[in-house]
């Protein structure tokens, strides 16, 4: 082979490598674009759902947080009696209190009885010790007139002079309790428990109602949500394979119910329950009773107004998943055979199972945490965990209670969900 053949087979293979590196420059520039692109389009989609991130941060997260905070943690009393803490901290329980310790606790209730926080102070105390409340604030009240200077002297006299409860050590040991910041007995509390003198869990002495509220709550979400099955199933059935028109019409009147006050459906079923009610007085005048019956203010009556409620809640998903069901499966086993209760319950209901499912939790879930119509219609017998803890909020004052019990329902649901995902699976849920 010739020089110049050599020359010209030389030239063409460095004109081709020049072509392959401008090739892989261009090949990893546009790569880079492409990157680039992909960032942009991802920054782009997390913009927008940011403000929904940010709504649940507010209105989810933060209040689940503090509820969960709140119930171990009450630093009111540490706020109000700082100093009388801080000499508690060297008594060792047992006899009264030194005199530093006495007259601390005299100039702080003083400056409470000024402040007017004295009425705070006597509340917290008197969780820890039912009947301190009067010992406090009558205290207070007395040494409201006392002089700095003889405070200064003779505080300790003084406050024994008020109140001789004050030399017992039983409510400087309450004291001493509510005084921690964080601590674990609202906890116990919730769970009917409680700390004895040396610091060991035990069954609460007192009244024990917490637990058996729980098992109530359990029970009557249980109740309902069998029930809103029961009525609930056969008529999503009926609806799915009802014509078209029909089926409409009494879609509306089963959606009837969310375009009605939930408070106006309650007093509907006060004004029928009540001693001289719709029912009371048709049984009556048709013979079936002789005296009215007592139906209001009871478990029954929180059965039916919440069966009635949250049914809507356990047709649509049942509507919605056998409206996807295609008929032919069940003609299909009736034409191999099958009667029509078998080839129902072996080809028809589990198709149906996922809405079922979805059904059942919604119902339970909300019926767990309802509050208005057991707090109106149910009464003392019909109340349920959720009434307790708005009496703590709204009546007793008690939140880092509330908190707690709140916290527990809260641990008590997910575990539920849990279990149910372990036995059933979560991923079978479908509302449609």
């Amino acid at each position: 082979m010739s020089d110049s053949s050599v020359n010209k087979a030389n030239a063409v293979n460095n004109d081709a490598d020049a072509m392959s590196a401008q090739g892989y420059a261009l090949s990893k520039k546009e790569m880079g674009f492409a990157r680039r692109e992909i960032r942009r389009h991802k920054l782009l989609a997390f913009s927008l759902v940011v403000p929904l991130l940010l709504f649940l941060a507010f209105a989810f997260i933060a209040p689940i947080g503090s509820m969960l905070h709140q119930g171990f943690y009450n630093p009111v009393v540490n706020d109000l009696v700082p100093e009388t803490l801080s000499t508690l901290k060297e008594w060792d329980g047992k006899a009264q209190p030194n005199d530093i310790v006495l007259n601390a606790m005299a100039k702080d209730l003083k400056r409470l009885a000024l402040t007017r926080d004295s009425g705070k102070f006597s509340a917290e105390i008197n969780r820890y010790l039912p009947g301190s409340s009067s010992v406090i604030k009558s205290s207070a009240r007395k040494l409201k007139r006392a002089e700095d200077a003889d405070l200064a002297d003779n505080g300790a006299q003084l406050l024994l002079a008020a109140n001789d409860a004050w030399s017992k050590p039983k409510i400087w040991r309450s004291i001493q309790q509510a005084g921690n910041i964080y601590t674990d007995r609202n906890y116990l509390t919730a769970l009917d428990l409680e700390r004895n003198q040396s610091g060991e869990i035990i069954v609460r002495e007192s009244a024990q109602v917490y637990m058996k509220l729980y098992t109530k709550t359990l029970k009557l979400a249980l109740i309902i949500t069998l029930l809103c099955l029961l009525f609930g199933y056969p008529l999503a059935y009926y609806l799915a394979n009802a014509p078209s028109k029909k089926a409409n019409l009494l879609m509306i009147l089963v959606m009837l119910p969310f375009w009605t006050s939930l408070l106006v459906r309650t007093t509907a079923w006060i004004a029928l329950l009540q001693t001289n009610g719709v029912i009371n007085t048709l049984l009556l005048s048709v013979g079936i009773i002789s005296e009215p019956l007592e139906l209001l203010y009871t478990e029954f009556s929180t059965i039916v107004a919440m069966t009635h409620i949250l049914l809507p809640f356990m047709i649509l998903p049942l509507y919605s998943v056998m409206k996807g069901v295609d008929p032919s499966y069940f003609r299909a086993a009736m034409s191999m055979g099958a009667r029509p209760i078998g080839a129902f319950i072996q080809v028809y209901f589990p198709a149906t199972l996922p809405g079922l499912s979805a059904g059942a939790l919604l119902v339970f879930i909300i019926s767990v945490g309802y509050y208005i119509t057991p707090a109106l219609v149910g009464g003392t017998d019909g109340q349920m965990i959720s009434n307790i803890i708005a009496f703590h909020m709204q009546q007793s004052n008690n939140w880092s209670l509330a908190a707690a019990l709140g916290s527990l329902l809260l641990v008590l649901i997910l575990a539920l969900y849990w279990t149910y995902d372990k036995f059933i699976g979560a991923s079978n849920i479908k509302l449609g």
